[in-house]
């Protein structure tokens, strides 16, 4: 299995509508792209300070699953349309598990 998981820091004018709308899209990849096995995401819950603001982790059975959720057109239009606009960092790993 392969796990990808990216954190994003959004930039400091990042609206609250902004941030709910990123959720709201990246949750309709699960319907849209099939190579999905697993995915989770949320808002960091304050516990800990200099913790990213947004945490995503998908599940994929191999490295063909991961490209085809990477390069999809649903997925990439999320990024540019609603990511893009607000990030300020984001850092990502993909690791076998």
């Amino acid at each position: 299995m392969i796990r990808h998981t990216v954190l994003f820091a959004w930039t400091g004018d990042a609206t609250d509508a902004q941030k709910k709308r990123v959720a709201t899209e990246l949750s309709r990849l699960p319907g849209v792209i099939p190579a999905l096995r697993g995915y989770a995401m949320g808002t960091d819950i304050g516990v800990n300070e200099g913790n990213w603001d947004f945490a995503v982790t998908a599940d994929f059975d191999d490295l063909d699953g991961y490209l085809a959720y990477r390069d999809d057109p649903t997925h990439r239009a999320i990024i540019a349309e609603h990511i893009a606009p607000i990030i300020g960092r984001r850092a990502a790993v993909q690791f076998q598990c």
